[in-house]
């Protein structure tokens, strides 16, 4: 293929651009050179002549988007950000992919100015754009009154062959077709190779025919042809009725004389001498020299400086004049852009008694959730096709439909892995996004979870029907392993809350955070409102675990841990060893990550170093509880599958009765007892016992723990 429609400058700047990349992949001896080669007058042409942004304010609100999805190419997104004149320099481009540098592998939301969202997982790019797009129109439909729009950007993006392949990008663009996101333009680099060969080794679809059916326009152009990159995305910011995708047929490893076209551009280094050769091929004036940027590029990209000054001036007097009128609307905008809430949210959060009844949790957050709605405007979500289950449903408010985003309830439909790259999108744009699903789906949507807690943004995962306490749907749809899957997450906060105060304690401190996700795993059946949960959030919920009922005299001969729906047996086993002469204390622990933030002052005093006598007790897989109840504790759980049955039968089957709590707190004291281990289990095809013991695993994993021969180390 052959490059076309440039002047000499134009030709010059791209091919820095390309030079550049190939340089960095080659002095970092790793990286992808050969979408950054075939992608650069597409991303040229953006750049230069469509994308609004002030290299100088990264953040200014109004700035276009732009998302590299396929996040392999970085130095693309590198080249681009320091020949425009952000805060990126020639000595970042040669440390590409090295220790302590601001261009690593993939981009990085947070860590190189620029960048506005994480992507690599291929796939997650393009769901956080449709979310952002999503984000556009609703916080227009919000902000923008009597012509005044202080709200009006576009959400552009390059995707792969990859990123197409991947499940969740037909889901995120389903959804936006389904609603219309007319400021939507993404440009798919048809280059027709992936890192085994051809795509059509394994992708032969027509790309273009399958946008047209999720309600996409779809253009189909020469990416190397720059006057007809130019016309197609004057045509998509034109059509506003629905998203646009623009495939662009461009050559990968463009100019490079025996890989262009190859597999072997995509994932290696060219080498020295086909470097040279290419640079050459290119008729490029320094082919002896590596990372050499002409001053005349540098003068003609800097230019994007002043040019972002201009539009952010203008915008800036559309919005003093719009603030002047509606004070309270910029007041909310300005939150919106520092991920802040309005004094006295809280108040509106509701209290509960005893008297209120036993609620599942999921019904209790229902509440919650459209207690504070009017108080929070901008917090806005929905599930995958399962609100009246997860209670996620804001009433009174409208449904977020096709063209109609003045509402607050999103329909994802059934697709959680959308949903969760969705919503990444709307929270890094302004909106407090929430999601809801079973927690057995939470692997469905496990990769934006992770990069959720990569970046550091708070969108809000609702988990309902958390253990077998869901009863007769059966093991299918039994979360027993997902609790210590999410929380062994980095930058994830779990909280599982025991009653619905807890609960309430529970969306204040998902609220609260602004520097990472949340999970809030919910029941579906029933629970006691506890004596005692009652409490200020900062002092229960907020601090992760507390001592719900304490021992008289406050010194205990066992402390009994719970959370969720078992803090009621830990409950209820206290009070049969009080009339057994043990004194006991009740913990409360809805949150193993924010009791590990307390001070250890704090921890000791739930949990005294000197009280080893502990037992846990959660319907769900023991796996890590080793480090709360220690080498003279018991963990009440269990390490296979579930059953299907009413969920009374099988917590009792399974041992998760306060008797047996009970029984395993007297058996640590070395009282006589007689504690039940995993109990009875409907048959072998479950799994039953082919999970070794916690210790036993990470002993074989090179782990510390030794001996397991105790009675007091088998977890049940």
């Amino acid at each position: 293929m052959t490059q076309v429609g440039l002047s000499r400058l134009e030709t010059l700047s791209i091919n820095t651009i390309r030079t550049l990349s190939m340089d960095a992949v080659q002095k970092a001896k790793s990286g992808h050179p050969g979408t950054p080669m075939g992608t650069a007058v597409m991303a040229y042409t953006l750049f230069t002549e469509f994308l609004r942004y002030n290299p100088r304010d990264p953040q200014w609100p109004n700035r276009d988007r732009f998302v590299l999805s396929a996040g392999h190419a970085s130095m693309l997104l590198y080249s681009l950000l320091y020949l425009t004149g952000y805060d990126v320099t020639l000595d970042d481009l040669k440390n590409f992919r090295q220790w302590g540098s601001i261009t690593p592998g993939h981009p990085e939301y947070g860590l190189t100015p620029g960048i506005e969202t994480t992507t690599g997982p291929l796939g997650q790019g393009f769901g956080n754009a449709v979310g952002m797009a999503l984000a556009e129109h609703l916080l227009a439909e919000r902000f923008n009154k009597d012509g005044l729009n202080v709200v009006d950007w576009y959400v552009y993006g390059i995707c792969s062959d990859g990123d197409l392949m991947e499940g969740v990008a037909s889901e995120a663009a389903s959804i936006a077709g389904e609603l219309g996101l007319g400021r939507l333009i993404m440009m798919y680099d048809d280059n027709h190779i992936t890192i085994e060969g051809d795509t059509q080794l394994a992708f032969r679809e027509d790309v273009g025919k399958r946008f047209e059916a999720y309600g996409w326009d779809v253009q189909h152009i020469d990416g190397m042809d720059m006057d007809q990159v130019r016309q197609a995305l004057e045509n998509a910011r034109r059509i506003l009725d629905r998203p646009s995708m623009i495939v662009c047929r461009t050559e990968i490893g463009y100019g490079s004389p025996h890989k262009a076209g190859t597999a072997e551009a995509h994932g290696s280094p060219l080498g020295d001498a086909e470097i040279k050769l290419t640079k050459e091929n290119l008729d490029w004036p320094w082919p002896d020299e590596t990372f050499h940027v002409p001053q005349e590029v540098l003068d003609h990209m800097h230019q994007a400086i002043d040019r972002g000054a201009a539009v952010q001036g203008e915008w800036q007097k559309t919005f003093d004049a719009w603030a002047a009128k509606y004070a309270d609307l910029a007041a909310e905008f300005d939150r919106a852009n520092k991920r802040q809430l309005p004094d006295g949210w809280a108040a509106s959060l509701p209290s509960f008694t005893p008297a209120d009844g036993a609620q599942a949790t999921r019904s209790a957050s229902g509440k919650v959730l459209n207690a504070i709605a009017a108080k929070l405007p901008l917090l806005i979500g929905g599930s995958a096709d399962l609100s009246p289950s997860t209670d996620t449903y804001l009433k009174g408010y409208a449904d977020v439909i096709h063209h109609e985003f003045a509402g607050r309830n999103l329909h994802f439909g059934v697709r959680e892995h959308g949903m969760g790259s969705v919503a990444n999108g709307m929270t890094l744009s302004g909106i407090r996004a929430y999601t809801g699903t079973f927690f057995i789906f939470s692997d469905y949507m496990r990769p934006p979870m992770r990069l959720a807690g990569l970046m550091n943004i708070p969108p809000i995962f609702v988990f309902t029907h958390d253990s077998i306490g869901l009863g007769e749907d059966g093991p299918t749809h039994q979360p027993v392993e997902m609790l210590p899957a999410v929380r062994a997450m980095p930058g994830m906060h779990l909280i599982r809350p025991a009653d619905a105060n807890e609960t309430a304690g529970a969306w204040w401190a998902a609220l609260e955070r602004t520097d990472g996700p949340t999970s809030i795993i919910l029941t579906r059946q029933k629970v006691p409102i506890l004596e005692g949960s009652a409490r200020p959030h900062a002092e229960g919920v907020g601090r992760g675990a507390y001592i719900l009922q304490d021992a008289e005299g406050g010194r205990p001969d066992v402390i009994l841990i719970g959370t969720g729906s078992e803090v009621q047996l830990a409950v209820g086993a206290a009070e049969i060893l009080k009339g057994q002469g043990v004194k006991a204390r009740v913990v409360s622990m809805p949150s193993w990550e924010l009791f590990e933030e307390q001070p250890q002052e704090y921890r000791d005093s739930v949990l005294p170093p000197n009280v080893k006598k502990r037992v846990s007790v959660e319907a769900a897989s023991t796996f890590g509880w080793s480090r709360w109840v220690g080498d003279e504790g018991h963990a009440v759980g269990f390490n296979h599958f579930g059953a299907s049955a009413p969920y009374e039968i099988i917590m009792d089957k399974f041992g998760l009765t306060a008797d047996n709590v009970a029984q395993w707190a007297l058996a640590i004291l070395g009282r006589p007892a007689n504690p039940r281990g995993e109990g009875e289990h409907p048959g072998p095809h479950h799994g039953r016992g082919n999970a070794p013991h916690e210790r036993e695993l990470e002993a074989q994993q090179g782990g510390t723990e030794t001996s397991t021969e105790s009675p007091a180390h088998k977890q049940s």
